[in-house]
């Protein structure tokens, strides 16, 4: 396996990431090893909650919540997944699975033995992260879900098509970054992530600064800057646009049989589990309900939503969103 590492000269004088670096290996699964950046901040003996991002984003999305963590005595911990921020890049997009992903996080996440965890997951911080809340319930003492899913097929039946999904696919475009937002408002033609899909794929022009810009309500070139600071070119892009292509979509995915299994101890996690949606996010709109519905610690909570949030919630209403998760974790302590 070919690994990329972004030179740290990339990451100095972030905008409002003043965090030092924390480095941890896993194995590759091919004889090798892969290094893992995560952050560390707050009180050392404080509960720690861990903040896991999403595509194409990296720890950076948590500089607003951390500080209103630690200075209410939290611990944070926020990795970056391999293939974004400062951990190793693999270069090609083949060396990455979603199976490959929870293997390395879970690896990772033993290796640290936290426990005692609040987890706040966003986007493929879900996808990831409750396979983890699945396979080690016992490190978890709450969850908040935020504009994330953990998909089992169940949408699928809803798409209403006479043409095979995956050959619907085939047929989809590639459009500009721009008008992604649009594909996913529309009620008409493919689902508008299978657009999203075939951008991060085919683009010849994909961008994370374009991504972030058009998902944001508002952004500063530097804060820009900063989000496309872990790919200096198109070589360290490769897990960037892999990772919508691992979502399992096609019924045949060789994942979904053990999202499915995931699902089954999420059904049975009594622990308290929040939903945090934002109220603007034409991506997650709605999946909200199907957590509320069948994970068992989310019933009986009121949920609350993020107004005047796009899909990155923590970029546009970040400390709004940090607030929401303490009063979720004094209102349920740890007993």
């Amino acid at each position: 396996m070919k690994v990329l590492r972004t030179p740290d000269a990339r990451f100095a004088d972030l905008p409002g990431y003043p965090f030092a670096p924390h480095y941890s290996t896993v194995p590759d699964g091919e004889g090798g090893a892969l290094r893992i950046h995560h952050l560390d901040e707050g009180a050392a003996q404080g509960e720690t909650i861990l903040c896991l991002h999403g595509q194409p984003t990296w720890s950076y999305l948590y500089r607003k919540m951390i500080p209103v963590f630690t200075a209410a005595g939290f611990r944070v911990i926020a990795p970056d997944f391999i293939g974004f921020g400062r951990s190793d890049k693999p270069a090609a997009r083949s060396d990455y699975s979603y199976a490959r992903h929870v293997k390395w996080m879970g690896d990772w996440l033993r290796q640290l033995d936290l426990r005692g965890l609040t987890l706040f997951c966003q986007d493929w911080g879900g996808l990831i992260g409750l396979r983890l809340v699945a396979a080690a319930p016992e490190r978890f003492a709450r969850v908040v879900a935020a504009n994330t899913a953990l998909p089992d097929g169940f949408a699928l039946r809803m798409i209403r098509s006479d043409t095979p999904l995956r050959e619907l696919y085939e047929q989809v475009p590639v459009v500009q970054a721009s008008e992604l937002g649009a594909r996913f408002l529309a009620t008409d033609g493919p689902p508008g992530f299978l657009f999203w899909r075939r951008y991060c794929a085919d683009s010849p022009e994909f961008n994370v600064g374009d991504v972030m810009q058009n998902t944001s309500m508002g952004m500063t070139p530097e804060v820009r800057a900063a989000y496309e600071a872990p790919f200096p070119d198109e070589r360290y892009l490769a897990g960037a646009r892999q990772f919508p292509s691992l979502v399992p979509i096609f019924p045949d995915d060789p994942e979904l049989p053990a999202n499915r299994k995931a699902w089954q101890a999420l059904e049975r996690f009594e622990r308290p589990f929040l939903t945090a949606f934002s109220d603007s996010d034409p991506v997650s709109a709605g999946g909200e309900r199907i957590f509320q519905q069948r994970v068992a610690g989310a019933r009986g909570l009121a949920h609350p939503t993020i107004a005047g949030a796009g899909h990155f919630l923590q970029e546009d209403q970040g400390e709004t969103v940090a607030q929401t998760v303490l009063d979720f974790i004094r209102q349920h302590p740890v007993g």
